[in-house]
């Protein structure tokens, strides 16, 4: 039975067992700092100060370090000869965009959550761990508001609104 709860993105998690606290940290979902409790604890203490779970965090290889950014182009290339310009491709200029080093992937399937959602009130939003917005739906189907609420729910986890999981991990596309 799970004993341990922490602190998310989204309040307050668990219970937990033991293996999940594991796979959260191994996820990178629960970093050092993260805030956990444990049945027995007087209070809420940093993830990386708890002796059973500091064996954990050391375990992770650390990231490599990123590439630095592309540099930019420059404006106004100087103009090569004619003979030379014919040779020669044409540059490519790359607009800058974001790194994703250590994006947490998630586990979970962006389409069965949607599918889920719409056949179920409240289900796609469980399956991905939003849990509180789940029941609310799903006790909110019992009048016609709440089908209504979960089938445009359903369609906006289709559509690839819902970006992240219940637990701060990027949904796969």
């Amino acid at each position: 039975m799970g004993e341990w709860y922490y602190i998310g993105h989204y309040g307050q998690l668990g219970p937990l067992t033991r293996e999940q606290i594991d796979e959260l940290i191994s996820g990178e979902v629960i970093a050092r700092d993260t805030y956990v409790w444990k049945v027995g604890m007087d209070n809420w203490i940093p993830a990386g100060q708890i002796l059973e779970l500091a064996n954990v965090f050391s375990v992770r290889a650390p990231f490599d370090t990123p590439p630095p950014p592309p540099g930019p182009y420059p404006v106004t290339p100087p103009e090569p000869s004619v003979q030379v310009a014919a040779q020669m491709p044409q540059p490519t200029v790359f607009a800058s965009y974001p790194h994703t080093y250590g994006v947490v992937q998630s586990d979970r399937n962006r389409i069965l959550a949607g599918v889920l959602q719409l056949i179920i009130p409240g289900a796609g939003r469980l399956y991905l761990g939003y849990y509180a917005l789940g029941v609310i739906q799903l006790v909110a189907s019992t009048c016609g508001l709440g089908w209504v609420w979960s089938l445009v729910d359903g369609i906006l986890i289709l559509v690839g609104n819902v970006k992240l999981d219940g637990y701060g991990r990027q949904m796969k596309d």
